[in-house]
């Protein structure tokens, strides 16, 4: 059987990384694109903060082409439009599938079934309901490597950001802090591993604050009670 067409959408941390692995080995669907949301004004991958010259060079690494929904505003409405506009391109080559990495957030998957509907495609979560202790140490043992590129000031403090992922880094996480950091705890940047075919290059530049103001309208869910902004590094 002829695989399936499908764009996947790329935040480019381990969790993404993970699931496109897991795809590309078990065959059922071919990647044709990899889908990036990212902030024109910054010119950096939405929430993770990452440059956008990293996030191209993941693209080419591991060989499939990038597809960027560009956002300034930070709304649900601004997302859903670019996101619309860029699924209904792809529509037009026969693609059908949208693939993500989520694994439990029952909110999010029905947020992005329902915006799919809309537009006639279908959403995959090849990881979903996996357990996170199990699937990060399996990242590891991979021998994927990656970096936490932002945290949420609710539950990790600034020394947690631009670590490295290893046992270490589970071992000491508190004990409220899923180990994939599925709840918004912290996001990751993914340099290394079976997916890409040469080592991405970086090195470690400031770190930086930065308060929010929770919205309704944001696209990610966040403990609006507890979140009073993020800690970036940011990577050059």
């Amino acid at each position: 059987m002829m695989p399936k067409k499908a764009i996947f959408c790329w935040s480019g941390g381990k969790d993404s990384s993970y699931c496109l692995h897991k795809i590309i080995e078990e065959k059922e669907y071919e990647v044709c694109y990899l889908l990036t949301t990212v902030n024109t004004e910054f010119k950096r991958v939405s929430m993770h903060g990452v440059r956008e010259e990293l996030l191209h060079q993941q693209s080419e690494s591991i060989g499939i082409p990038l597809l960027k929904a560009g956002v300034s505003l930070g709304t649900n409405s601004e997302y859903e439009r670019q996101m619309e506009m860029i699924l209904l391109e792809v529509k037009l080559e026969g693609i059908y599938h949208v693939i993500f990495g989520d694994i439990f957030l029952e909110d999010l998957r029905l947020y992005r079934e329902n915006n799919l509907a809309k537009v006639g495609m279908t959403a995959v979560f090849p990881l979903w309901k996996m357990d996170t202790k199990w699937m990060v140490n399996d990242f590891l043992l991979k021998e994927f490597k990656t970096i936490t590129c932002c945290v949420n000031d609710a539950y990790l403090n600034e020394s947690w950001v631009g670590k490295e992922i290893d046992q270490q880094f589970i071992d000491d996480l508190p004990e409220e802090v899923d180990p994939c950091g599925e709840n918004g705890e912290f996001h990751t940047f993914c340099y290394e591993g079976p997916i890409f075919k040469k080592k991405i290059t970086f090195s470690l530049g400031e770190k930086i604050y930065r308060p929010i103001e929770i919205k309704e309208s944001e696209v990610c869910s966040l403990p609006a009670s507890k979140t009073r902004g993020f800690w970036y590094c940011d990577f050059e």
